[in-house]
């Protein structure tokens, strides 16, 4: 593949769009979108992913692209603990868990490749 030109063109952020799109589906359903606190802060960190990684490749560094990248994964971490409080408490049921973590957790391996890619660029570069 040739050189990536703009943030769109990441396999990371295609994936963490598609995240967010369901995050959004089920914090609009039932019960879960009465929960203000918890459908907020799960949308928030799902929404974070995606510009995290927006927001650092188009600040042109390698090192600042790297810390936005780490935070992404970060924020990724936090929607799957958000899932889980969403499972134990009955809003969205084990099978809409298991789709939707697993698309996190695909997301936050795609970030961690991109992750040590980038590193293996800096460390070229020193």
């Amino acid at each position: 593949m040739g050189k990536l030109e703009k943030f769109e063109d990441l396999i990371a952020w295609q994936k963490a769009r598609e995240l967010t799109k369901q995050i959004y589906a089920i914090t609009n359903e039932g019960i879960f979108s009465k929960d203000f606190g918890l459908r907020d802060q799960i949308r928030r960190a799902s929404v974070s992913v995606m510009s995290n990684l927006a927001e650092g490749f188009e600040r042109g560094g390698r090192g600042e692209f790297h810390q936005f990248v780490v935070i992404a994964k970060g924020s990724c971490a936090e929607v799957r603990s958000q899932l889980y409080v969403a499972l134990d408490v009955g809003y969205i049921t084990q099978e809409k868990f298991d789709q939707i973590d697993n698309l996190a957790l695909e997301v936050s391996r795609i970030i961690g490749g991109l992750r040590a890619s980038i590193q293996k660029q800096r460390n070229k570069q020193s």
